[in-house]
């Protein structure tokens, strides 16, 4: 089969996502592409065929960091290079996996050569390669932290440093860097997100008609790749050529103090943080210009600029998808008339421009970015699905209890389900500190507790526990020295065996399993108190999402406990379950306990190196025993004992109100063998000794963490 990729203009819809990487293909200062959106939307299709866009490059002979011959870098390591002739090559697209090492992305010493020869010699990584190309980072969002750190530097600096095992090498790193994701398995840092110059929400067509376009091309592109790349070259020869005219156009492109003044607008009235949404917009804008043919950037083109790049900049709400208003970014954009001001008539023409420009006769292409609508997807639409963002969250009932008590009442037999009640909405959630697991894990990458990471920092070397997988360079070379004379060394390379080998033991951050076991019963159910509750869960949440945890949701009211939501990395799934809880009924605390239990098992099973941390937001009541039977507060006992023996980290937020406190929550953490907090003790500027309590819970006897609790 042909390694063809699919043509670019083959693409059925998706007028946003062709639209902003064409965009970055006239100018990849616009700063790259996020594509954000459900699997099977042709995200990674797009991106894919983008490179065969982009017009050649053109590098010094042999030089393995793509230097320009016109202006080499001086401090190339494969350098210096005489001015002279180049070559010309395609521009590269290279892909950075979510599993790839730092060594792979940023370079490292040539162990082969090193060992061998007793030279340094440094191998380039990814990001030479992609230098004056593109970076393609699928599913960003699961990339290693490590390597986010890394991206985040040679993004903000244009230049890759690598200071490592005796080698110190900086190379040129500017790179079109292009991210795809699906929002469900996580957000990116705001750091990272912020890098990305555009973002594109994608989704699957409704329309049965461009449906099937999607499939039959699809089909007739795995039938014979080569032969239908051949019958799109046309189009493909077009769209590349309209990328170099635009380009070549760039320079000429004038942005007027009225553009300015509306780009300044757009970012002040939704609230971005700092100065580069400006600047993106500022560079979007004229791109789009350029794109449709005109030296003047007009009205659509900052509006159209506006959708690309502030999404996902405005400041929202957590879990809310980015989007913009455009009702209120139209009222924004139009406080500005369309002409130049009168008292600006001669503006200081900047070099390569027309110095005559007719601000008053509107653009030789009355069309607009839109105007072409060929199949190089060059119809600026604006992003569908984006509109007004409701700051509050689902879930406000259509009206309260009548009926709710101060203080609640023990319910009777008959009540043993209850009334089921509406669901309250979440109160306004907020920062909480890191809650961890105690000890030195080994599971997924994460951001939450320690552990023993392939890519974390390196804090020691062992002999290697089967095959070898990371060298610990040093501490090789320290095991191996001092047999040289007795191995009959000769030559400037090291005799080495394989007892030398030494692995690099490298600590980083887990992502854990969250586990919340949520208290829905009637004594929870007065408005004011379940909002609050809901409040602080919501908030953990956010820390969980933030932190590329696995969450799950369990309930317990009436007679018995609910798996409310399986374990998932879905955060969104876990607080839409949340808005939507009812209350009422009578306190299976233990049950609740028992069913958690059995949740962490079956995920202990289906994965063992992920460890757990409980949170039970309770008061403490126990008021029925479920279908277990017997005294409830000993079957809650035994349960959390349970829970304790088999060394599950946990929290008890503690939620009891009122001037009479029954001092419950502290005793079930004390079983738990885990720390107890109020709500009001869960904010992050009241939660200073959490931490301490969860990681040393384990070890301290009862006794003292129920002192600590209370």
């Amino acid at each position: 089969m042909s390694s063809a990729n699919f043509p670019f203009s083959a693409v059925v819809g998706q007028d946003d996502l062709r639209l902003a990487l064409l965009l970055n293909a006239v100018s990849p200062a616009v700063g790259g592409v996020l594509v954000r959106g459900e699997k099977g939307t042709a995200k990674s299709t797009a991106v894919r065929a983008l490179s065969a866009l982009l017009p050649q490059v053109d590098v010094v002979p042999g030089c393995r960091f793509s230097c320009a011959p016109a202006a080499p870098d001086p401090a190339c390591p494969d350098g210096p290079h005489e001015p002279g002739p180049g070559g010309a090559r395609p521009a590269r697209m290279v892909e950075l996996p979510v599993g790839a090492s730092e060594d792979r992305l940023v370079g490292a010493l040539d162990i082969e050569r090193a060992l061998a020869e007793g030279v340094k010699a440094f191998e380039p990584g990814l990001l030479a390669d992609a230098h004056r190309g593109i970076l393609y980072v699928d599913e960003v969002n699961l990339l290693h932290d490590h390597l986010v750190d890394v991206l985040l530097d040679a993004a903000a600096m244009g230049a890759s440093y690598v200071e490592r095992e005796g080698v110190s090498v900086r190379h040129a790193a500017r790179f079109l860097l292009v991210g795809t994701m699906n929002p469900e398995e996580g957000e990116l840092r705001p750091q990272l997100l912020d890098r990305f110059g555009l973002t594109v929400e994608v989704a699957a067509s409704r329309e049965p008609a461009q449906r099937v376009e999607v499939v039959r091309r699809r089909l007739a592109y795995e039938d014979d790749p080569a032969g239908f790349a051949a019958r799109w070259s046309g189009d493909e020869s077009e769209v590349r050529a309209r990328v170099v005219a635009a380009r070549a156009l760039l320079p000429q492109v004038r942005l007027g103090d009225t553009a300015l003044l509306r780009i300044a607008a757009a970012c002040a009235g939704f609230e971005v943080d700092g100065m580069r949404a400006d600047i993106v917009m500022a560079r979007t804008a004229t791109a789009l210009a350029a794109w449709a043919g005109r030296t003047v950037v007009l009205k659509e083109d900052v509006r159209q600029a506006a959708l690309l790049a502030l999404p996902h900049r405005r400041r929202r709400n957590p879990f809310d998808a980015p989007g913009l208003d455009e009702g209120k970014l139209d009222e924004i954009l139009d406080q500005f008339p369309d002409e130049e001001p009168e008292n600006d008539p001669e503006p200081e023409p900047e070099p390569g421009t027309d110095p005559e420009p007719d601000p008053d006769g509107g653009p030789q292409n009355p069309q607009g970015p839109d105007g072409d609508g060929g199949p190089d997807g060059g119809g600026g639409v604006p992003p569908q699905g984006s509109g007004p963002q409701d700051a509050q969250s689902p879930g406000e009932p259509a009206e309260a209890p009548a009926d709710s008590p101060e203080a609640p009442r023990q319910p009777s037999a008959q009540e043993a389900s209850g009334p089921e009640q509406a669901a309250v909405r979440a109160a306004e959630p907020f920062r909480t500190k890191m809650l961890s697991v105690p000890g030195l894990g080994e599971g997924a990458a994460g951001r939450r507790s320690r552990a023993r990471t392939a890519h974390g920092r390196t804090t020691g070397a062992q002999r290697p526990r089967g095959q070898l997988t990371k060298l610990h360079l040093a501490a090789t070379v320290h095991a191996a020295a001092p047999h040289q004379k007795a191995r009959g060394r000769a030559g400037r390379g090291l005799v080495i065996r394989k007892d030398d080998l030494r692995q690099a033991v490298r600590e980083g951050r887990e992502g854990n399993l969250v586990l919340f076991v949520v208290d829905a019963s009637g004594s929870m159910a007065a408005r004011q108190r379940m909002s609050a509750v809901k409040g602080a869960v919501l908030s953990l949440l956010l820390d969980a999402y933030q932190r590329r945890d696995k969450v799950g949701l369990v309930t317990f009211r009436g007679a018995a406990a609910e798996l409310a939501l399986p374990p998932t990395s879905s955060v969104d799934a876990a607080a839409a379950r949340l808005e939507k809880l009812p209350t009422g009924g009578r306190t299976p605390l233990g049950a609740g306990l028992l069913k958690a239990h059995e949740v962490l098992r079956i995920e202990r099973l289906r994965d063992p190196s992920r460890r757990p941390l409980l949170v039970v937001v309770t008061d403490g009541r126990a008021t029925s025993a479920g279908a277990v039977g017997g005294d409830p507060r000993e079957l809650t006992a035994r349960s959390a004992r349970l829970l304790a023996a088999e060394g599950i980290a946990s929290v008890v937020v503690d939620c009891e109100s009122g001037p009479v406190r029954l001092g419950l929550a502290g005793a079930l953490a004390a079983d738990l063998g885990g720390a107890a907090v109020t709500l009001d003790g869960l904010r992050a500027d009241s939660l200073a000794g959490l931490v301490k309590d969860v990681r040393t819970a384990v070890t301290t006897p009862a006794s003292h963490t129920t002192r600590r609790a209370a």
